[in-house]
């Protein structure tokens, strides 16, 4: 689907920003809890350690953080902010939105705010719903989080899952286009038959908590990988070569391909059934795993502070999510400044 006619403007990503904890979970860490290895993980997911938020920390603070810094990036002031939009699946608590929580922290007080649940999936979609009201001109500043502390329902008994998840968030400001830069189109779909293939059973209507339930450690994250990896691999090949064909450009017209980060494996095999040769294919798993909703927005930080896109470049984010949900964008990007520190000890500079 296109994201707007020729009579609007498209929604522009003017800024990113990005934050990870400063505490680093490591193979090795994981060697000393459960039964595995680090080259059994890194042969398996490419993943070598992940970031994990202090206990007791919620994904408003991380999410916070992150939606400051891509302000921070653009000059853009909370209280210019229009709509905030939070996707997570690790909220605070059931209510309040967390997107409220932010929207307090920030002093966002002209914007109205709402989460948005399409699990790993979540930032394409809400980087589409708010690219939405942008291009319909109903809005002029847009900022879409994704944010999650994965560790908070990730059972670190479970070797199967708990060496993938870590906790992050990543931001993303939207704004409108003077250019025909920004969102161009999106693809989005919604596989129920999958439904029970990722789960966090209790603690809803359908089972509410008690303690069967938590006997039972029904509140911490269930998957099925293998049924999963094969329909990832399929779905997020199959809806960008479908998008690209539908606004008439072809493979070798994409710069950056950033696909959800939950497995190296599935990143690679996927773009690889696409016809993307590793050079254009955007890979940073090895340091954050699996960050569900951030996985994206912190992939796109980093390809822009390591020069890996410019502008007028086409770029392909695609993902696969809990649900089971795909979301798949097409953007022509334009100038981004970034705002995006890692911890004190990264690289990464603080700043536009």
């Amino acid at each position: 689907m296109t994201a707007t006619d020729a009579n609007r403007p498209l929604a522009r990503i003017r800024s990113l920003g990005a934050y990870v904890p400063d505490r680093v979970l490591s193979n090795a860490d994981l060697e000393r809890m459960v039964e595995t290895s680090d080259e059994w993980i890194v042969a398996r997911t490419g993943i070598r350690e992940r970031r994990l938020a202090d206990p007791g920390t919620p994904t408003s603070e991380l999410a916070t953080r992150a939606a400051r810094r891509a302000l921070d990036a653009a000059g853009v002031s909370a209280e210019e902010v229009d709509l905030l939009l939070v996707a997570t699946v690790t909220p605070d608590m059931a209510f309040p939105p967390t997107a409220c929580i932010v929207q307090g922290n920030l002093k966002a007080s002209q914007a109205w705010a709402l989460d948005l649940n399409a699990a790993c999936s979540g930032f394409a979609y809400a980087l589409t719903v708010g690219a939405q009201f942008v291009s319909g001109g109903a809005h002029r500043n847009v900022l879409v989080v994704g944010a999650d502390t994965m560790s908070t329902i990730v059972d670190y008994t479970d070797r199967t899952t708990c060496i993938l998840f870590g906790d992050g968030a990543g931001a993303a400001l939207l704004s409108p286009s003077d250019d025909g830069t920004g969102v161009l189109a999106y693809d989005h779909e919604c596989h129920p038959f999958g439904a029970d293939m990722v789960k966090l059973p209790a603690g809803g209507s359908a089972l509410p908590t008690s303690q069967a339930t938590l006997d039972a450690n029904q509140h911490t994250l269930q998957m099925n990988g293998n049924a999963i990896f094969k329909f990832a691999v399929r779905k997020m090949a199959e809806l960008p070569a479908r998008m690209l064909e539908q606004h008439g450009l072809g493979v070798d017209d994409v710069s950056l391909y950033v696909a959800h980060q939950a497995n190296a494996r599935i990143v690679e095999a996927a773009a690889q059934r696409l016809g993307l040769d590793r050079e254009r294919v955007f890979i940073n798993i090895d340091r954050y795993g699996n960050t569900t909703a951030a996985t994206i927005p912190l992939a796109l930080c980093e390809a822009v502070q390591q020069d890996r896109v410019h502008p007028g470049d086409w770029v392909i984010l695609t993902s696969v999510g809990a649900g089971l949900t795909v979301g798949t964008a097409l953007l022509r990007w334009s100038e981004t400044p970034v705002c995006f520190e890692a911890g004190p000890d990264s690289s990464l500079a603080k700043g536009a």
